[in-house]
């Protein structure tokens, strides 16, 4: 199995900085989770246009970012698809000071919400308990970024972080399954 995509946070960041691209690694992070979310064909590359649309006007980035960028891509879409091997959005570690980890989870969010519109345009049209999970995501992708550093805020962060992690995951459930079930060829039937 891959690296916990939390390993990639520091390399990704140096990447970035070194392309002289102003994202912060979670909203790459983000971005690809929408993208993968929204359904995207993971083996087609059809999710590398729009990303580069998002995070570098749509101009090419140099080959380590981009393996990088795809080896966590990769990751994300295993971990989304078969939900034993944890997915969790890309956050700074516990360490970091909780305002810093809230403004990630927003930011997180943000991406997510703009990657999952792309490959999804109509999202207004999804069931009811996925747009209603929409609308909370942002909500919380405005959520303010100067907390106490106390125990109530922490707990509250980590339900934060948990709903956003489901709710990825339901959107995954939702578009992708829908989109495999679309795909799917009534089986023919013997002679």
């Amino acid at each position: 199995m891959a690296t916990s995509p939390s390993l990639n946070i520091d390399n990704l960041a140096l990447e970035l900085n070194g392309a002289e691209i102003a994202q912060h690694p979670v909203e790459v992070h983000g971005a690809l989770v929408g993208l993968i979310c929204g359904g995207a064909p993971v083996q087609s590359g059809a999710w590398v246009k729009p990303l580069l649309e998002l995070v570098n006007d749509g101009q090419p980035l140099p080959p380590t970012l981009m393996q990088l960028i795809n080896d966590m891509y990769q990751d994300a879409a295993t971990r989304l698809a078969e939900f034993e091997f944890g997915f969790t959005p890309l956050q700074p570690e516990e360490e970091e000071p909780l305002s810093v980890r809230v403004e990630a989870l927003s930011l997180w969010t943000q991406s997510f919400l703009t990657g999952l519109a792309i490959i999804q345009p109509k999202l207004n049209k999804a069931p009811k308990d996925v747009c209603e999970v929409i609308k909370d995501l942002a909500e919380i992708a405005q959520v303010e970024f100067d907390v106490a550093e106390d125990e109530e805020s922490e707990a509250a962060y980590a339900e934060l972080l948990e709903f956003v992690r489901m709710a990825a995951i339901m959107c995954h459930a939702e578009f992708v399954a829908e989109m495999s079930s679309d795909n799917d060829e009534p089986e023919q039937p013997l002679h």
